[in-house]
């Protein structure tokens, strides 16, 4: 473990220690958790436009056009040459069925407000 000397102004340090006090942990801990939750919330979560997104779904829609249909010894080959990795040992078929279904009713979801749209 690394120790840090880190110089705060006094409004700050007293309002961590009222937010480590209501948390019921140290002023340490509770350091050491925000810090590990802001770099987390950073490193993982971005924000989108939604023009961004449409544009995503343009590029990826003309992407698809420009493929066109694949025949079905097309996909066969393509089937064939594809790397294969082995599951992730936490990954059963119980998991491979739930985030199946959860695609699944993303999908329907999806579709669902597409055609509202």
């Amino acid at each position: 473990m690394s120790r840090l000397t880190l110089r705060l102004p006094e409004t700050l340090h007293q309002q961590l220690t009222n937010l480590a006090e209501g948390e019921g942990v140290s002023l340490n801990q509770y350091i050491v958790y925000a810090l590990t939750r802001q770099v987390t919330l950073s490193y993982f979560v971005s924000s989108v436009t939604e023009e961004e997104i449409q544009q995503q779904k343009l590029s990826f829609n003309s992407l698809l056009e420009e493929l066109g249909k694949a025949s079905s010894s097309e996909i066969t080959t393509a089937l064939a040459e594809r790397e294969m990795t082995p599951p992730e040992k936490d990954l059963d078929s119980s998991t491979v069925a739930l985030l199946q279904q959860k695609i699944k009713n993303a999908t329907e979801a999806s579709s669902k407000i597409d055609s509202d749209a």
